[in-house]
């Protein structure tokens, strides 16, 4: 492809795939971009010297393993920063949630639209919606640097955040960051519901199941899938009906009725009803869903369809195998959110990625055969050397490209990826664990003398 000059061409036939997430970096997050954000979002903070764009390329570095810290990022950084260490993590500790937010949705939205322009988006889950799986995270507790926090030995809380997720494109749309890391989710809701737009689908566990959120999203011609919470007041309307199977159990449905929390407004409402075959972990043999979705949608697709929003939990996963999304060094909540926040826009640059191999390759082979985990393992591997060898000028080329000139770029290198290196393992079903034998006055055991025992028993 004549766009990729001859510079380019090793790292094209080794390895394609850095080449991609590198050139969806320089594509979607210049520094013009990130500034614009900053200055459109920011709330107190300023620019004199240091640049928001260069406090978050170190964090960029930091969230894909290219950097320990952002210490090493700012002390091995590819251009020189201009100011002190200190002025950096004052710039880190200083990022309004607001800007946190709009880095995540931005960037969720270029990259939904550029997996769409090369046609890398996954079968629709349900023809006329568009689906959006909500669900929270909470950040894991960070050391104790802070002053305020060193005499204390419970675990400091930076922070929690709710995440809106597309798990036809894999991008994630939105975020709505809480400093507080005690805070309840269900008091996040307000601010989910102007993100709500007509022909949605929203999908939630029952945390997220309350009165004013239900009859906000259907104020908002939205409709939802969200597991039933004990305390909501729903009136039954007639009996349970059998009306089929779904792989984790029996299916029934219900008619119910919902009166608004001033009694004025009835939404009426399906009951979907899960008998499963195996309880789950908190114990319930039911699962109990409700949903606005005309009867046309039959009752065992509703629960399909909420069985599948344990991929936003893959997604929870992926970050924190795949990207160092919480830093635990981080301990001001404003920086800890920030650094999540980065996490998340790396994931959607992998989104953007794992488009084009769609696309190129087909969905089910690249979600069913291809390894995150070694994908990951090739960026960390090639992507400083690459640095090295192509200067930062080349790879402004792409910033440059109008949207269909690099999608077409991305699916050439798509077509690049010899698919072989980054097989899926595959395991075979769980086995429960063998009772262990734990002896007083034998703490330790020598695993050699363990392991001819054991070939001398023939076992």
């Amino acid at each position: 492809m004549r766009v990729l000059q001859e510079i380019f061409q090793p790292f094209v036939e080794k390895s394609a795939v850095s080449v991609m997430a590198r050139a969806a970096l320089e594509r979607l997050l210049s520094p013009a971009w990130v500034n614009e954000v900053f200055e459109k979002t920011t709330d107190g903070q300023y620019t004199r010297t240091l640049l928001f764009s260069s406090v978050f390329s170190v964090m960029v570095r930091v969230v894909f393993r290219q950097a320990k810290s952002a210490r090493w990022a700012y002390q091995h950084g590819t251009e020189e920063v201009g100011v002190s260490l200190t002025s950096v993590y004052n710039k880190i500790n200083g990022v309004t949630p607001t800007t946190a937010a709009a880095l995540v949705r931005e960037a969720g939205r270029s990259c939904a639209q550029l997996i769409d322009e090369m046609g890398g988006r996954r079968p629709p889950w349900l023809e006329g919606y568009l689906i959006r799986i909500l669900d929270g995270n909470c950040l894991a507790a960070t050391e104790h640097r802070l002053k305020a926090l060193r005499r204390l030995g419970a675990g400091a809380l930076p922070g929690k955040s709710l995440v809106v997720y597309d798990p036809e494109s894999g991008v994630v749309r939105d975020m709505v960051p809480c400093e507080d890391g005690h805070a309840q989710e269900r008091a996040l809701l307000t601010q989910v519901l102007p993100m709500v737009q007509p022909g949605e689908l929203w999908i939630e566990d029952r945390n997220f199941c309350t009165r004013a959120f239900l009859f906000g999203v259907k104020d908002r011609v939205g409709d939802f899938v969200v597991r039933e919470h004990k305390k909501l007041p729903v009136v039954p309307k007639g009996p349970e009906r059998r009306v089929g199977k779904s792989p984790t159990g029996r299916v029934s449905e219900q008619e119910v009725e919902l009166r608004s929390e001033d009694g004025e407004q009835v939404l009426v409402l399906r009951r979907v009803i899960v008998d499963l075959k195996g309880a789950t972990r908190d114990g319930d043999r039911r699962l109990v869903l409700l949903t606005t979705l005309p009867t046309k949608v039959k009752g065992t697709k509703v629960a399909n369809l909420y069985r599948g929003r344990w991929r936003i939990e893959t997604a929870f996963q992926e970050l924190e195998r795949d990207l160092q999304s919480e830093i635990c060094s981080l301990g001001y909540p404003r920086a800890a959110l920030f650094g999540f926040a980065v996490a998340l826009v790396a994931y959607n640059i992998m989104a953007l990625v794992y488009g084009a191999l769609r696309a190129q390759h087909g969905a089910q082979k690249i979600d069913e055969e291809f390894s995150h985990y070694y994908l990951a393992g090739e960026l960390e591997l090639v992507h400083a050397g690459m640095l090295i060898a192509i200067p930062a000028e080349h790879w402004q080329v792409f910033a440059k490209m109008s949207d269909r000139r690099f999608a077409t770029v991305l699916l050439f290198l798509a077509s690049q990826v010899n698919l072989k290196l980054f097989p899926k393992a595959r395991r075979g079903p769980k086995k429960d664990p063998p009772k262990k034998l734990f002896l007083a006055r034998q703490p330790h055991v020598s695993t050699a003398r363990i392991l001819a025992e054991r070939k001398k028993g023939g076992r």
